[in-house]
């Protein structure tokens, strides 16, 4: 077992047990099964947090405020099934992933993923989350509505002038290392 510490913060405890099962052989796995309960357990460091957002009382939302608040340097992503909206670009998540979640192969993929964005240097990781934002919306929503919000042309924005300002960095990545940090694929396309 890694000595990589993952958090699974899941109301729903059939399936934030399934998750820990899933895990727990390749890492050590904690599982909190509401809000409250997460940001007790957040006085250990986690490396990777996965995130239910709609949980009763306290919400992902609200953990992943604490997290940030409390500047402890994890990964998190949102494993959820509320479908993002705008108000996604508010929240600082590294990745969005809208259940269900498939299969162990597919949870496996996304703490590989989290895990590999944290060896990176703070402008790229911020690169990458900016662009799982980017890429969730446009997986969600209709072109012409992006196209007509401010906040998402400003996310726009900053992902050309951060690549701009990594050029040199993002060269020194292998192309499909880039590529698929780059692209959330398990965001299935659903545009109206």
């Amino acid at each position: 077992m890694s000595e990589y510490q993952i958090l699974v913060v899941d109301d729903e405890q059939p399936i934030a047990d399934l998750f820990t099962r899933w895990l727990e052989d390749e890492y050590d796995v904690r599982t909190a099964y509401s809000g409250a309960e997460a940001i007790a357990m957040l006085d250990g460091s986690p490396d990777i947090v996965l995130l239910d957002r709609d949980m009763p009382e306290t919400s992902g939302d609200d953990v992943l405020e604490a997290i940030r608040a409390r500047n402890i340097d994890c990964r998190v992503g949102m494993v959820t099934a509320v479908e993002p909206d705008f108000d996604v670009l508010e929240l600082g998540y590294d990745t969005y992933v809208v259940k269900p979640i498939t299969g162990p192969d597919e949870l496996y993929d996304v703490v590989e993923s989290l895990r590999r964005r944290a060896t990176y240097s703070t402008d790229v990781q911020q690169l990458l989350a900016l662009s799982s934002k980017r890429a969730t919306l446009e997986a969600r929503i209709a072109e012409s509505e992006l196209a007509r919000h401010e906040e998402y042309q400003t996310l726009v924005s900053e992902i050309r002038h951060l690549k701009r300002s990594l050029s040199t960095t993002l060269d020194g990545m292998d192309d499909a290392e880039l590529d698929m940090e780059l692209t959330d694929s398990r965001v299935a396309p659903e545009q109206t």
